[in-house]
C-alpha cells in the first residue's frame, strides 16, 4: 500500500512551526504578520477558500483582513482597494482571490499589486525572481507541494519529475522549482501538456509525477511507473464529489506514495501562502 501524503498531517506540522515563529517575532518586538484578502462576488468555492485562509491566520497568530466587494463592483473600485493595501504599512501581504468576475481584466489587476506584497507569487516581478533563483515569494501551490515533500522527507535530488499541465499558476513554476539547484530541487524536470504526444510513455518514466492538468481522474495506471511518487494537484467536482486529476483508487496500489484529494495539496497551498506572508512581514529580501 502506498504511503499517504496527507496534507492535513503536513499542514498541521507546518502551522505549528509558523505559530512558534510568530511567538518568537512578538517576543523580539517585531510586528505581527498581517494577511489581507480581497474577494469579489459570492462564488461559493472562492468564499470557502478565503474563509479557510482567515481560519489559518487565526490558528498561527496572524492578523487578517477580508475585503468583500459585490460582483457588480467596477474595475476602478477594485483598483482603489488594491492601492489602499499597497499603501498600508500594517499589511504584510495580500491576495486578490481568483477567479474574478468576467468583466475584470485579470492582467491589469495583477500588475497593480505591489510585488513586495504579492504573497500569491503571481506578479511577473516575482515569477522572474523565482526563475532567476532570487529571494521572492513562490507561487503558493507549487510551494505547498515542496513543503509537502519536505514534511514527508521525500528527496527530489537526481529524480525524474514529470509535471502534467503547464499553467502559470502550477505546472510551469513547478518545473522550475524542481529543476533548480538547491533544496527540494536537483530533479530532472519534464513539463508535459495537452499537446504532448504519447503522454503515458513519458509519465511512466517519472519517479515523481505531478498531475496538474485540470481533468478529473485523467491519470490512470497506464500513466504511472511502479513505485512512483504521485502528487495530485487537481481538484474537480464530479457529481457533487471532489476528485483529483488522478484516479486514486486505481493508481494507489501502483504508487509508493500518493497525495489524496481532498485533504492533500489544497491544504498545503494555504500553508504556502502563510509562509509567504511570514516572509513578507520582514520584506521580500
Amino acid at each position: 500500500m502506498a504511503q499517504l501524503l496527507s496534507g492535513k498531517v503536513a499542514a498541521a506540522a507546518w502551522k505549528e512551526k509558523i505559530r512558534n515563529q510568530v511567538i518568537e517575532r512578538l517576543a523580539a518586538g517585531k510586528t505581527r504578520p498581517h494577511l489581507a484578502a480581497i474577494l469579489v462576488g459570492d462564488d461559493p468555492a472562492s468564499r470557502a477558500y478565503v474563509r479557510g485562509k482567515v481560519k489559518d491566520c487565526e490558528e498561527v497568530g496572524f492578523e487578517s483582513t477580508l475585503i468583500n466587494l459585490p460582483a457588480t463592483a467596477t474595475e476602478d473600485e477594485l483598483l482603489h482597494e488594491i492601492r489602499q493595501l499597497n499603501a498600508n504599512p500594517s499589511v504584510s501581504g495580500y491576495i486578490v482571490q481568483l477567479p474574478l468576475p468576467k468583466h475584470f481584466d485579470d492582467k491589469r489587476i495583477l500588475l497593480a499589486i505591489d510585488p513586495e506584497k504579492d504573497v500569491d507569487g503571481f506578479h511577473p516581478d516575482n515569477v522572474g525572481r523565482m526563475a532567476l533563483g532570487l529571494p521572492t515569494y513562490l507561487p503558493a501551490t507549487p510551494y505547498g507541494v515542496l513543503l509537502l515533500l519536505e514534511h514527508f522527507q521525500i528527496s527530489t535530488e537526481s529524480k525524474h519529475a514529470v509535471i502534467v499541465g503547464r499553467s502559470h499558476i502550477v505546472g510551469s513554476p513547478m518545473s522550475i522549482l524542481l529543476g533548480r539547484n538547491g533544496k527540494l530541487g536537483n530533479a530532472t524536470a519534464t513539463l508535459t501538456h495537452s499537446k504532448t504526444p504519447n503522454l503515458h510513455e513519458i509519465t511512466r518514466q517519472a519517479d515523481i509525477l505531478v498531475a496538474a492538468i485540470g481533468k478529473p481522474l485523467f491519470i490512470r495506471p497506464k500513466h504511472v511507473k511502479h513505485g512512483a511518487i504521485v502528487i495530485d494537484v487537481g481538484i474537480n467536482r464530479v457529481d457533487d464529489k471532489l476528485v483529483g486529476d488522478v484516479d486514486f483508487e486505481r493508481v494507489e496500489p501502483i504508487a509508493s506514495a500518493i497525495s489524496p484529494v481532498p485533504g492533500g495539496v489544497g491544504l498545503m497551498t494555504r500553508v504556502g501562502l502563510l509562509m509567504n506572508t511570514l516572509r513578507a512581514a520582514d520584506g521580500r529580501g
